[in-house]
């Protein structure tokens, strides 16, 4: 790059002492004088001005250039002679020295070349900034790999758990997330736990920045965990090993959190996937809701044309060649193998793009680039037992989905359909390492109908982006703040959604804001309901996963092979020394050590970088050498995206005309071209038994059930025709419960169990779980309030329609009802302090029980509200004779006999309730009940849990407790709100 006149520099006050020894710089024997000219271009008149101010400028950005230079010479040889008594050096850096101005046209040069050395002068300098900050990547690759590459997360943290020190280590631990200054989580909601990738980096990317996954989470005010894992595995581990591990992990979880509302929410990204589905599957009870980002679970899937990474096992013939890279690495596998793999998946980004980005921004990129990289460039191992585990069971084999995997001395397979929570898929159209099918086809592999799906009780939702990259499911702060936020928001909704198969669908309400902008508001969520015909839509065919099971043949065969015969050789002539020049020479870590301090090439280059940014004159945006560069460009990468297009179409055509071909597949056993059996195995005879008992149970409770069954009931009658289930009717829920009930509002496992119960009644018969409501609302009263809460909910965000409409007309038309009676006002909620006073003059009891008559608008609550002995929530479902049950309950607390309709309303099963005398109406009575019915769920612990903590409020013991101060009832109202 052209510079220009450092006259510090050159000035004999800058000088050093003339007794300093010099070391003449190299530079220096080739003055510009000396260069030869060129008198034909020189004597044309018309250049002649422009030859002229180039040589001047080039003569004073050389004098410039070899003063920099001899500072950094000096000062290198200095620094590299100083144990040895070397040379002082000449002259000491000048603070006050500046570069010459960009060279400057005289007056008759024509103004249109000004350009040129405008442009010059601007890519000299990228170049050089441009290769500091390359230096400064391979510096701080060496500095990470010396401190033990921590985690890259953006946030402190506290080891909980160290797996290395369990029975069965691992190179696994358990960290607390501390939030960042001014947020503050509350131990009483629903922990996260996220796990982060195994696959060749380290761990962290799930943090990596405030607008992520992890700062999204403590944002809303959830306590944060994050399993982590060390650069070299203990040598006994296995994949099993990391599941108890995690086990281990979330068992603490539970401990520190025991009065949470809920099981952990638990994230897995990328290939920390499908390591959650197998802890969830494995021990159901001890995982929550589950997250699939960008995780891949069935392997052979894809699209032709279009998914070239799911060949490479069989272009490879199989696990072997991981194997042998692992047997090279002394029993150790390298990660580097893992990340150039994803890195030859987009060769224009990989050598071009990504490069080219940093030297065309150098001046704003530098930070993102460091930062990035030093997640990218940290490579960790895994022990061979691992990958094998890994390629031969998921990435070849395709083990999980066909329940073909098991555990240790275990007797039965890890079967998928053992998770009893919610699982959340987020994929995107625009990754092409875990494409949509890899993310989605495990539900047609496990179910063959979405009735199979509600029959196990389980909800599947998934959310797919437009556009973004792999990385960017986790790292994009857009995905983050849209995708991540509304489908955290959402969480307690999709773990009371009615079992079954659905798509989140995110809105953005203002589109003309920036993509960045967080708007109160902004996205609306909702869930549509979605048949296994349409998961399948997403795919253009399973035909072509059939040579994908010879791949897996030939796979199992080579392997074999190669363990007899070829292992035992490479293992014996590998140790620790071969290793780490193995490690040490593949080109990814070549590529940094080479553009570092460990290179004295680049001794001088940090002065020179220095220099350089302190007299920054970038071109013009709109210069047309500039504009010319961003051309070239993008024909480098149109031309690197035709070689990556051509290499992968022959990729593809030549793994199947070899898998195809009929004389291979009779090689192995296969049927030639025979498409594969039907992989969703049809319900095993148990699990129709125990569909059929959930049956009978829902049918015991069609004339039983509480007042939080009935609100359920007629909610899941309403919605059984609806298409769409929309987050504001749940929003309303939250208002409602807040305002009425405060923190005795129904737990998560409470609103779940009767959402799920009324949901199967309804599934069941329609027209007689309608018919039986009156049972369940004796009271005329009760009845229209219920409605009216109905009302409000069912009317959150659209008016009441068509069928939905003639629907609730005829649940009143049941329950005796005029039209329009549910559009009476409710009344306001207890007590000036709202949900925050719930707690007091009535509230401490279980169950929601007055000690006295209310007054004022108390009273007006306990107006309107149903029956309190109606109406506990804490019910468990398939428990016959509930009404003796209840009865002798109450003849226990002494309560007066009740009439029989009320009678008819107990619910199944009561937890031991301790109830205070009632007040000897029956519609005071009601207060705290009523809201029951409508109560979105705030974070609390599980249903006997929370009882027993309910039943003892302590002011000295609020971990224990579910009593919240007005300070904490604002705290989860402005939590709501977000």
């Amino acid at each position: 790059m052209a510079v220009s006149a450092l006259s510090s520099a050159s000035s004999p006050s800058s000088a050093a002492p003339a007794t300093s020894p010099s070391v003449a710089p190299f530079w220096s024997l080739w003055p510009l004088s000396s260069l030869p000219s060129f008198p034909p271009f020189q004597t044309l008149p018309p250049f002649q001005p422009i030859a002229d101010a180039f040589a001047e400028s080039a003569e004073a950005a050389q004098s410039a250039f070899g003063n920099v230079l001899g500072n950094a010479w000096q000062s290198a040889i200095s620094q590299a002679t100083a144990p040895f008594g070397g040379f002082a050096p000449t002259r000491e850096p000048s603070a006050a020295a500046s570069l010459p101005t960009a060279p400057r046209l005289p007056a008759a040069a024509p103004a249109a070349i000004q350009p040129l050395f405008d442009y010059l002068y601007d890519a000299w300098q990228r170049s050089v900034l441009f290769l500091d900050v390359l230096r400064e990547r391979g510096n701080q690759t060496w500095l990470h790999e010396k401190a033990g590459m921590p985690p890259v997360l953006a946030f402190d943290y506290d080891v909980i758990v160290d797996g290395r020190e369990l029975d069965d280590p691992c190179n696994y631990a358990l960290l607390r997330i501390k939030p960042e200054e001014g947020v503050q989580t509350d131990p009483r909601m629903r922990p996260f736990v996220v796990i982060d990738p195994r696959a060749g980096h380290g761990p962290g990317i799930a943090g990596f920045k405030m607008d992520s996954e992890v700062g999204i989470a403590l944002r809303k005010g959830h306590p944060c965990y994050f399993v982590t894992f060390f650069p070299v595995p203990i040598d006994t581990q296995t994949i099993e090993s990391v599941g108890k591990a995690e086990a281990v992990f979330l068992r603490k979880v539970r401990e520190l959190h025991a009065d949470a509302d809920g099981l952990p929410f638990v994230i897995g990204n990328c290939q920390g996937g499908w390591a959650a589905a197998l802890l969830a599957a494995s021990a159901p009870s001890l995982v929550g809701p589950l997250m699939l980002a960008g995780s891949p679970l069935s392997y052979w899937a894809g699209v032709i044309g279009k998914n070239p990474m799911r060949y490479s096992g069989g272009m490879l013939g199989g696990s072997w060649a991981s194997s042998l890279a692992a047997d090279l690495g002394d029993g150790h596998f390298d990660g580097a193998y893992l990340v150039q793999n994803f890195e030859n998946l987009n060769p224009a980004n990989t050598f071009w793009g990504k490069l080219y980005n940093l030297y065309a921004h150098v001046d704003t990129e530098r930070e993102r680039f460091l930062e990035f990289e030093r997640w990218w460039g940290g490579h960790f191992q895994l022990n061979r037992a691992e990958i094998d585990w890994i390629v031969q069971n998921l990435f070849v084999g395709n083990h999980l989905t066909r329940n073909e995997v098991y555990a240790k001395n275990a007797r039965s397979p890890v079967d998928l359909r053992n998770i009893r929570t919610p699982i959340i898929v987020l994929a995107s159209w625009g990754d092409n390492i875990t494409p949509p099918q890899q993310a989605l086809n495990w539900i047609p592999d496990l179910y063959a109908s979405v009735d199979e799906i509600v029959a196990n009780e389980q909800v599947i939702v998934y959310c797919l982006h437009d556009k973004v990259g792999h990385l960017g499911i986790f790292v994009s702060a857009s995905v983050a703040n849209k995708e991540h936020t509304e489908l955290f928001s959402a969480l307690d909704l999709i773990d009371v959604l009615p079992p079954g198969l659905y798509e989140a669908k995110i809105t953005d309400t203002s589109p003309e804001a920036g993509r960045l902008d967080a708007i109160e508001g902004r996205y609306e969520i909702r869930f549509e309901r979605r048949s296994i015909e349409d998961v399948l839509a997403l795919d253009d065919g399973r035909e072509d996963e059939q040579p994908f099971e010879v791949v897996r043949r030939f796979a199992e065969n080579n392997q074999r092979i190669y363990d007899l015969f070829i292992s035992p050789l490479v293992r014996g002539s590998s140790n620790a020394l071969t290793a780490h020049l193995l490690r040490e020479t593949h080109p990814s870590r070549v590529e940094r050590s080479v553009f570092s301090d460990a290179n004295p090439a680049l001794a001088v280059l940090p002065a020179i970088a220095e220099a350089v940014r302190a007299h920054r004159k970038p071109a013009a945006p709109d210069n047309p050498f500039t504009l010319i560069e961003k051309q070239v460009s993008a024909s480098i990468e149109g031309a690197w995206d035709a070689y990556r297009d051509a290499r992968d179409a022959w990729v593809e055509r030549t793994f199947y005309s070899i898998y195809t071909a009929p004389w291979v597949q009779a090689l192995v056993g296969v049927a030639p071209n025979t498409p594969l059996d039907p992989i969703a195995p049809p319900l095993s005879a148990l699990r129709k038994e125990l569909a059929q008992t959930r049956l009978r149970a829902a049918r015991a409770h069609l004339h039983n059930g509480s007042l939080l069954d009935a609100f359920m009931r007629v909610l899941a009658y309403l919605a059984d025709e609806m298409h769409v289930v929309q987050y504001r009717p749940f929003q309303r829920m939250r208002e409602l419960g807040r305002e009425y009930l405060g923190d005795r509002q129904p737990s998560i496992a409470e609103l779940k169990d009767a959402a799920r119960r009324q949901g199967a009644i309804v599934q069941l018969d329609a027209h007689a779980a309608i018919h039986a409501l009156p049972d369940l609302v004796p009271d005329a009263r009760t009845r229209r309030t219920l409605m009216a809460v109905v009302y409000q909910v069912a009317t959150a965000y659209q008016p009441l329609e068509g069928e939905r409409a003639e629907r609730f007309a005829e649940v009143q038309r049941v329950l005796g009802l005029e039209p329009g009676s549910e559009k009476d006002a409710l009344p306001p909620p207890p007590g000036s302090g709202g949900a925050g006073s719930a707690g007091g003059a009535e509230g401490d009891k279980p169950g929601g029980e007055t000690q006295a008559a209310p007054t004022g608008s108390q009273g007006a609550a306990a107006g309107w509200a149903p029956a309190a002995s109606a109406a506990p929530v804490a019910v468990k479902a398939a428990k016959p004779a509930a009404t003796a049950r209840t009865r002798a309950v109450a003849t226990k607390t002494g309560k007066a006999a009740r009439p029989a309709a009320a009678e008819k309303a107990a619910p199944a099963v009561v937890e031991k309730p301790k109830r205070a005398a009632r007040p000897p109406s029956k519609v005071k009575a009601a207060a705290a009940a009523a809201a029951q019915a409508v109560a979105a769920p705030e974070p609390k612990a599980p249903a006997t849990r929370a009882s027993a903590a309910r039943g003892s409020r302590t002011t000295n013991a609020p971990s224990a407790t579910r009593a919240a101060s007005p300070a904490a009832a604002r705290r989860r109202s402005s939590r709501a709100g977000e």
